[in-house]
């Protein structure tokens, strides 16, 4: 987005009037929208590794009790598969967990919004779109190129 400062001129096209003031409430409202929006996924995601592991412990007890001999391998089959799927969902969900509040400690500190690759700042748009982002758009096109 291109802003224009208040100079007495009114915006040309493409472009808007907004004074230093007006931007620097808009930018700290974006920025306490993101941060409810980490702390809600926080908990969602919390809560759903919870679910999971209580379940993945439940249905390990379970199936370490299994007769072998009386099930047909295609029922292990499926059971061993289900059990995978699982595991790599408690996972991807952990991952995203770590994310999360990898953000949110990154916005205690003061990191947040800035890219660990170069140190330049990562536009409003994509943190807001990508949360967790910590590259800017350029670093993270070369990183997804190689």
């Amino acid at each position: 987005m291109t802003y224009e400062l208040k100079h007495g001129r009114p915006a040309r096209a493409g472009r808007f009037v907004i004074d230093p003031w007006q931007e620097r409430v808009t930018v700290n409202k974006v920025a306490r929208d993101i941060q409810k929006t980490l702390e809600s996924e926080l908990e969602r995601l919390g809560n759903e590794v919870a679910v999971l592991e209580r379940e993945g412990h439940e249905q390990l007890s379970e199936a370490s009790g299994e007769n072998n001999y009386r099930d047909h391998m295609a029922d292990q089959g499926t059971a061993t598969f289900s059990r995978e799927l699982d595991m790599s969902l408690e996972e991807n969900l952990k991952d995203s967990f770590g994310a999360v509040r990898a953000a949110l400690d990154r916005m205690e500190t003061g990191s947040y919004g800035v890219c660990e690759s170069c140190g330049a700042s990562i536009e409003i748009g994509r943190l807001q779109a990508m949360p967790t982002a910590t590259l800017c758009i350029t670093c993270k096109e070369a990183e997804e190129s190689r």
